[in-house]
């Protein structure tokens, strides 16, 4: 047997990393090697030993263990059913595209069957994958909601037979092996008492049915995979990463079971102008150094056209303003955030003689004691370089 890794190194986080570090990291992980979603060789192996990785050290008690004596203090006390015992790996990794954090081709096995073969667990049909979509929309779109098509590649219930497999005109046979129950049980005595264990039936698969003549259409899985456009309604204020769940929109479950999910994951792009701090929105605006000295009113953008913001006399730059309800929307119709917006101050790359004299009357203006008289000869100097200089600023 090979030497097992350190838990920690395995999901690449720091021994004194906290419970929610530990979760992202294996959420992370599990989207690269999960066995429905990766390519790789030996992601299945990878997937397992980040699971159990993940069981161990989300487990209080079993980390302190581990923590102590390492994987010795972990073998001398759980089985490996014992490790995966209590993590809820289903709820962990659905709306990422998993039937339930199934493996490949098991049409939604948990992890304990991906493990154990199914634990002795009677499941039935398989539920339908869930399925994952993603959606990349503007910073306008994400504001005022959309309407959209998208086309999603699934599995369906086949139309020919209906889902059950078998060429139309015939059923399916009951198995002899399992009786339809598509389990087969042993009953073994140990030391400990009398222990039952269940596996899928070998003869019919563990569908507990057997089809003598199968689709042609399907080839007897009762399942095609077709494409299969949906309209989707994009609300109002969605943000980057949330999601559209669509109840029974993802893949087909065998044998007639409940259809997985539809997850539509919302890309909003990055915006040339505006940044998004969750209902607000920051905005650099450029203004000339006479107009912060002396005041205006400039125009600013805005998500829907422009708006006016006054700009009082004596801004410094970096000062921000707020107008409110400029922002985003809020979603559910709670209102709109505010548009903030940052002023910078233009400084002349360019001046003629008679810019910089002026300039320097002002700057030796600004060099005297400060008296009602020099104040009004400063006035006076600004209004001269506000028609001699804005053409070199603006």
């Amino acid at each position: 047997m090979p030497e097992k890794k350190d838990y920690y190194e395995v999901l690449g986080v720091a021994k004194d990393s906290s419970e929610k570090d530990i979760k992202g990291a294996y959420r992370k992980l599990a989207m690269k090697y999960h066995p429905d979603r990766s390519e790789e060789a030996g992601a299945e192996e990878k997937f397992k030993e980040i699971s159990e990785a993940y069981a161990v050290l989300s487990d209080p008690e079993k980390r302190q263990k581990y923590d102590q004596f390492g994987h010795a203090g972990i073998n001398s006390q759980y089985s490996q059913e014992d490790l995966f015992r209590g993590v809820n790996f289903e709820d962990l990794l659905r709306g990422f595209g998993f039937g339930g954090g199934g493996a490949r081709g098991g049409g939604g096995e948990s992890i304990f069957d991906m493990f154990f073969g199914g634990g002795g667990r009677s499941r039935g049909p398989a539920r339908g994958r869930d399925l994952r979509y993603d959606v990349s929309i503007t910073l306008e779109q994400a504001a005022s909601g959309l309407e959209s098509t998208i086309e999603v590649p699934r599995t369906e219930n086949c139309g020919t037979c209906r889902g059950s497999g078998a060429k139309p005109g015939t059923a399916p046979s009951v198995c002899g092996n399992c009786h339809g129950s598509g389990q087969i049980t042993r009953a073994q005595n140990t030391p400990f008492g009398q222990m039952v264990t269940a596996s899928p039936c070998p003869k019919c698969g563990g569908k507990g049915q057997i089809i003598t003549n199968p689709c042609g259409d399907c080839g007897g899985s009762g399942r095609v995979r077709k494409t299969r456009k949906i309209n989707i309604k994009i609300p109002a204020g969605v943000e980057d990463g949330q999601h559209l769940k669509l109840r029974g929109q993802g893949d087909a479950g065998a044998q007639g079971a409940e259809s997985g999910d539809l997850y539509v994951v919302m890309n909003v792009m990055p915006h040339p102008k505006f940044q998004r701090v969750e209902s607000d929105l920051l905005l650099e605006k450029p203004i000339s150094f006479t107009e912060a000295a002396l005041g205006a009113e400039v125009e600013v953008s805005t998500l829907t056209g422009r708006a006016k913001m006054k700009v009082p006399a004596g801004t410094q730059t970096g000062t921000i303003f707020r107008l409110r309800g400029k922002g985003m929307p809020r979603l559910q119709g709670m209102g709109s955030g505010d548009l903030h917006v940052k002023v910078n101050i233009k400084t002349p790359s360019a001046l003629t003689d008679r810019q910089r004299q002026l300039l320097e009357e002002l700057a030796a203006e600004f060099g005297e004691k400060r008296s009602a008289k020099s104040s009004e000869k400063e006035k006076s100097i600004l209004n001269k370089i506000v028609d001699e200089v804005k053409s070199a600023v603006q």
